[in-house]
């Protein structure tokens, strides 16, 4: 059987989040483009991980690039166009449709999907944009210091397609063109001593020990009724589990503070003092809707308690892959089942029974989102390198964030890191709003890739605060505009960060098609 081909101007290699932005510039500066993606939504965390935004307080002024913009205002129009909402929500301001604690703009990842879909639409239905999902990258071939092909491989029927361009954009959540395509890339956590980090590892790096990942679900609760699952295999397991830094069981209400790794005891619904998981990462508030539109709110699960640490899933044997994400889905499993059947709830009574699964909401049969939330990706060896030192409030002080000269972009996040697969626990630190240098996005060796998600030249530091949505829109937009720009020119790309002509006229572009390069004076986070 012969194999088929297909030959574009840029091949992006996943579909998410950042591969999704990537694909709209490309597209936008007249480049044809085939996008793949692995599951059956394109969108990475924003779909199939099922993660509402998380951004920074002056997200809705600046801060972002202009297509991030539209796409949240899109979001937005969706629920406004399309669902009967109550006449205050109507013309409240800067309507949130979860109404959630983390989120200025909390949603369903279904609504999520159709908004993408439609910024596509255009260069789908012109040819100019082909999709091709359920499908990974299986294998791939170099000449010298370029790659020349990439064969993905459809999951369900198993046929292989070979892929050929100028330029491929690495979009997966967990960077897995970079080992097929022998880019240099580094995973885990790197030593104080090599890269003078204050909350780097104590001693020698350690690739395997990455952030959690954890198997995101929806749920209503609808009282009087029982929804209660079965049992999951490893139950007995999870509700006996105690990490060594955690104050209690794993499946407890009470978890550690982030910031100051104090024991905290949260609040499930509404409770006095305490903080309201269930409004937490909320993403339907049904008060916000005309009586009868929805049983109940719908809350996203994305939890300390299902955080799942025991093992990485990056560059180890597919047996151990498929050991640890079977056990991220059993630990949200178990914690579902807990609330339903053990939680202690504030009027003596134990279990919330009815509690439901909403698997129409991420698109599953099982209930849980299509991919496990990625939070550390193999991150490209860069021409330089964000390092806590640019960014940290504690390093820095009253200076601001490292000016970086070759700027495409913007971000602001605390440096952010969960609890790790070398059983470490957070680390929750302030950082300053900070820049996207060009540099982070070039590899040391490799001329025609270019990253597009969470795999950058980062650190396992500050990728704390380089992870999030708005900043993973950026890298992928701008990476779809380089890939571009080097298509129609026949630059590479290092040529355009090392070139000062070349690199003001770059970034003059990029200030035209809407993505700020720098920030207003404003404090840290």
């Amino acid at each position: 059987m012969s194999m088929k081909e297909r030959k574009a101007d840029i091949v992006i290699i996943g579909g998410s989040t950042g591969g999704c932005a990537a694909a709209l510039s490309a597209a936008k500066s007249g480049c044809h483009v085939v996008m793949t993606e692995e599951t059956k939504w394109i969108g990475g965390q924003l779909t199939n991980q099922a993660v509402p935004p998380d951004e920074h307080r002056w997200i809705e002024q600046f801060g972002c690039t202009r297509s991030y913009r539209t796409f949240r205002n899109k979001v937005r129009n969706y629920y406004l166009s399309h669902f009967p909402v109550t006449e205050t929500a109507r013309y409240t301001p800067l309507f949130n449709p979860g109404n959630a604690i983390v989120s200025r703009i909390s949603h369903e990842p279904r609504v999520a999907l159709a908004v993408l879909q439609e910024m596509l639409a255009p260069f789908i239905h012109s040819g100019r944009v082909i999709i091709l999902t359920e499908t990974k990258a299986v294998r791939a071939e170099k000449d010298g210091d370029d790659i020349k092909v990439v064969e993905v491989e459809h999951t369900p029927t198993k046929e292989k397609t070979v892929l050929t361009a100028p330029y491929f954009l690495d979009a997966t959540d967990c960077g897995d063109l970079l080992p097929l395509a022998e880019v240099e890339y580094v995973t885990g956590a790197e030593s104080q001593k090599d890269t003078g980090e204050p909350h780097a590892r104590q001693g020698e790096a350690d690739p395997m020990d990455m952030q959690a990942i954890t198997h995101c679900f929806a749920l209503d609760y609808i009282e009087g009724e029982d929804f209660t699952i079965q049992k999951p295999e490893q139950y007995d397991f999870w509700r006996d589990y105690q990490a060594p830094f955690w104050p209690n069981k794993q499946l407890d209400w009470t978890g550690v503070s982030p910031v100051t790794l104090d024991p905290i005891t949260y609040g499930f619904f509404k409770e006095e003092g305490k903080f309201s998981l269930w409004e937490y990462r909320r993403l339907i508030d049904k008060s916000l809707f005309q009586k009868g539109v929805y049983e109940g709110d719908i809350s996203l699960i994305n939890w300390p308690q299902n955080d799942y640490w025991l093992g990485p899933v990056i560059d180890v044997s597919e047996e151990e892959k498929r050991k640890h994400l079977d056990g991220a889905k059993q630990l949200s499993l178990s914690l579902l089942y807990w609330m339903q059947t053990e939680a202690p709830r504030p009027d003596g009574k134990q279990g919330y029974r009815g509690l439901r699964l909403r698997p129409d909401v991420v698109g599953t049969s099982d209930g849980l989102a299509m991919y496990p939330y990625i939070r550390e990706s193999r991150r490209i060896k860069a021409e330089f390198t964000v390092l806590e030192q640019h960014i940290s409030t504690d390093v820095r002080g009253e200076n601001g964030a490292e000016v970086f000269h070759d700027s495409v972009g913007v971000g602001c996040y605390r440096i952010d890191l969960h609890p790790s697969t070398g059983l470490t626990t957070f680390v929750d630190i302030s950082s300053l709003p900070f820049q996207i240098p060009l540099g982070s996005l070039i590899p040391v060796r490799v001329n025609n890739l270019l990253p597009a998600s969470k795999n950058i030249g980062v650190t396992h530091i500050t990728n704390g605060c380089y992870r999030l949505h708005p900043v993973e829109w950026n890298v992928g937009e701008v990476s779809g505009y380089l890939a571009a720009y080097c298509v129609r020119h026949g630059y590479k790309p290092r040529q355009v960060r090392n070139d000062e002509r070349l690199l003001k006229e770059f970034q003059s572009q990029l200030v035209k098609e809407g993505i700020e390069l720098s920030w207003p004076v404003i404090h840290a986070v």
